[in-house]
C-alpha cells in the first residue's frame, strides 16, 4: 500500500514539472499556451527578467508556433505569437507609458514611428484606465494575423489594435536590432531560458 502511495505522488509531481517549461523569478512559465478556446497552440520559445538598475521589472516570456532563435525572422513572419509579461513590482501608468514611448524612441525611427502615433496612444490608454500597474498583474500581448494585436490584463480583454506594423514595433522593444535589453533579447531566443 505505501509503494503505491509513493508511486502515486511520484507521478502527480512528475506531470506537474512537466506543465512548466521554465521558472524565472519563482514565476512558472507553461510549456504550451493556446491563444484564445480554438486558437493555435503556442511553445514558449524563451523568458527572462527586466531589470533596471537594481530593481526586478517584469518577467517576461515569448510563445511562437515553432521555436525560434532569430530575432529579425520572427518580426518578419506574419504568425501568431505571445508575449507575456508577469510583474514583479508596482508602477504607475505614468512609468509605463514613459517607459513604452522612451522605448519606442530607441529601437524605431522617427519615419517608422509616425504611422503608429494613434495606435500607440490606444495602447497607452489601457494603462492610464488602470492607474496602477501592480505586483503579481500579467499583461498578455497576443497578436493574431486576422484580427491584430489582442491585449489582456490578467485575463480581461482591454483592446485589439490593428496591423502587424504595431505588433512588430511593440516586439521590436525587445526582439529588434536594438532592443533596450540585449542580455534580455537573448533569453527571449531561447539561450540561457532557466529550465524548472
Amino acid at each position: 500500500m505505501l509503494s503505491r502511495m509513493v508511486l502515486l505522488c511520484a507521478c502527480v509531481l512528475l506531470l506537474d514539472s512537466a506543465a512548466f517549461a521554465a521558472e524565472v523569478e519563482g514565476i512558472q512559465l507553461p510549456e504550451r499556451v493556446r491563444m484564445g478556446v480554438d486558437g493555435p497552440e503556442l511553445v514558449l520559445n524563451g523568458a527572462g527578467l527586466r531589470r533596471r538598475i537594481i530593481f526586478s521589472i517584469y518577467v517576461v516570456a515569448l510563445y511562437l508556433p515553432v521555436k525560434s532563435a532569430d530575432g529579425e525572422a520572427i518580426l518578419r513572419k506574419d504568425q501568431p505569437r505571445r508575449l507575456l509579461l508577469h510583474f514583479l513590482r508596482n508602477l504607475t501608468a505614468r512609468e509605463m507609458t514613459d517607459s513604452t514611448n522612451d522605448a519606442l524612441r530607441e529601437t524605431l525611427t522617427p519615419e517608422e514611428r509616425k504611422p503608429l502615433e494613434t495606435r500607440m496612444m490606444q495602447f497607452n490608454s489601457i494603462f492610464a484606465t488602470l492607474r496602477e500597474i501592480t505586483d503579481g498583474m500579467e499583461l498578455v500581448i497576443d497578436y493574431n494575423p486576422r484580427l491584430g494585436t489582442i491585449i489582456r490584463v490578467n485575463g480581461k480583454e482591454q483592446e485589439i489594435i490593428a496591423g502587424a506594423d504595431f505588433n512588430r514595433a511593440l516586439l521590436r522593444m525587445w526582439l529588434g536590432d536594438r532592443p533596450r535589453d540585449p542580455d534580455l533579447k537573448k533569453a527571449l531566443l531561447g539561450s540561457g531560458l532557466q529550465p524548472k
